[in-house]
């Protein structure tokens, strides 16, 4: 139904709410203004242990599918030299080999950028993500569990989550070398450990500290923040990125 990576931008101005499913149906639990709408400043709802509770459909910032590295300068980048090499013969390719260009997901933390809605449901031992883009999920295990020592690589990784206050910390290891990190081909290997600080703000607003940590594709850990938004009363869309994909007649690269 909807075409991937090249349009992100495009849909995204258009699919909140126009492109939602249930428009303004009221959301569950949402505190409300005298006038009905949602209050969108209120505090931040808690689950019944006390602890933020995340659940909601959100959207991502725009800019970070693109450049994961929004606002920072080139030199920021700690790449080792033959990542930056070959991040640079991606932008001069026009990402032409980009797996979210041929409907594979988007992985971590590219997940968090790309600019359709995801929706969190919170659970007793693990929060659960629904990615609308690519009808991806991930599952964020908060039971105590450690991370695979020895774990099959995939695109989304294995999650695993604990509190520092009321910042719940989600590390993810355990992916294959295939990701990549934004549209413009940044890379990530099988040494990739990401770690995503949840801080939801208020009822309308969380941001998600991102930790970038690949010894073998750069020198040292390296740090984004990208502020979401809550999308109250809607829920998510289909998305099938084979049909009607429109991005492979666009990939034009040499």
């Amino acid at each position: 139904m909807k075409s991937s990576h090249l349009v992100f931008t495009a849909l995204a101005a258009v699919c909140a709410p126009s492109c939602a499913q249930w428009i303004n149906y009221p959301s569950k639990g949402l505190p409300r203004t005298p006038d009905g709408k949602p209050n969108l400043s209120a505090p931040a709802p808690r689950t019944t242990d006390g602890k933020p509770d995340f659940s909601g459909i959100w959207m991502p910032p725009s800019g970070y599918v693109f450049s994961i590295a929004t606002g920072m300068k080139p030199e920021d980048i700690p790449f080792q030299p033959w990542a930056e090499a070959l991040y640079k013969a991606r932008r001069e390719n026009l990402s032409i080999d980009d797996p979210v260009g041929h409907c594979i997901m988007a992985g971590v933390p590219r997940a968090d950028a790309v600019p359709y809605p995801f929706k969190i449901i919170n659970s007793p031992g693990e929060m659960t993500i629904l990615y609308e883009a690519v009808h991806g999920f991930r599952q964020i295990f908060l039971d105590g569990r450690p991370l695979p020592k020895d774990p099959q690589p995939t695109w989304m990784g294995y999650s695993v989550g604990h509190w520092e206050g009321d910042t719940l910390a989600v590390e993810t290891t355990g992916f294959n070398d295939k990701g990549w990190l934004d549209n413009d081909g940044r890379p990530s290997t099988d040494a990739l450990h990401v770690t995503e600080r949840f801080r939801r703000k208020d009822v309308g607003h969380m941001d998600i500290e991102i930790t970038i940590d690949d010894s073998k594709a750069y020198t040292k850990p390296w740090k984004v923040t990208e502020a979401f938004r809550l999308l109250p009363d809607t829920e998510l869309l289909e998305y099938v990125c084979n049909e009607n994909n429109k991005d492979l007649g666009h990939l034009v690269g040499k």
